[in-house]
């Protein structure tokens, strides 16, 4: 009964967030006409409103996000198209990331150089994880395995100090930077606030459901070490 209680509730946080994330994206994605602008047409307006050097707003099927090196605000379509309160604050979220580019954030051109660098330390860990057993069988020794491994967590490490760096990006581009636009440029009424206030919390919180795999993924092996 424990146990199946401790799977559940490792799922819960595992998948919790993610699944949050989209039921709110979900409930406010429904057309609202009052609304002037579609999602791509408010992060044109805005990156022109900011003066947004060389910034430009794309379709993208890779989810939304603004790229630092090429300089682009990428929606989805159905939030580039769509005049929904979810589009409206995608939209905002994404320019809030070229704001704080603009403004010379650390943050985020930490993170930008981070990026390469923790993706070649992801894939080579997974090949050295994955090579672990084999080589332990040929060396009929523990230490080669164990050093292997600890060497494969620095996959999962490495990705934990991105989402350490990330989630105050996050943070600040929904509520530092698009809320109080989209409130002072009165984008939105005052009676949806609160529902715009939702959608940018879940944009922030993206990265947590990751987070948390990547935990219990540094856990699990750490346990597997302890045994041998």
């Amino acid at each position: 009964m424990f146990l199946v209680a401790s799977v559940l509730i490792i799922l819960a946080l595992i998948f919790g967030p993610s699944l949050w994330v989209k039921l709110v994206m979900k409930t406010y994605s429904s057309e609202k006409p009052e609304i002037p602008g579609t999602g791509g047409e408010l992060a044109k307006h805005l990156i022109e409103r900011f003066s947004l050097k060389d910034v430009t707003v794309e379709v993208t099927e890779l989810g939304d996000h603004y790229d630092p090196i090429e300089k682009k605000v990428r929606l989805l379509r159905e939030h580039y198209e769509s005049k929904s309160l979810t589009a409206i604050a995608i939209a905002a979220h994404e320019v809030g990331h070229a704001i704080q580019d603009q403004q010379g954030d650390k943050r985020l051109a930490t993170r930008t150089k981070m990026i390469p660098i923790v993706n070649k330390v992801a894939r080579l860990s997974a090949i050295i994880i994955s090579l672990s057993p084999a080589i332990g069988i040929i060396t009929r020794h523990p230490m080669p395995f164990s050093l292997l491994l600890l060497l494969g967590l620095s996959g999962f490490i490495a990705r934990m100090m991105i989402h350490a760096v990330t989630l105050p990006i996050e943070f600040d581009a929904s509520f530092s930077k698009a809320l109080p636009l989209l409130r002072q440029g009165k984008y939105v009424s005052k009676s949806d606030e609160k529902a715009v206030s939702r959608i940018l919390r879940a944009a922030s919180l993206t990265y947590v459901s990751a987070a948390l795999a990547d935990i219990l993924n540094i856990g699990r092996w750490i346990v597997i070490l302890s045994r041998r």
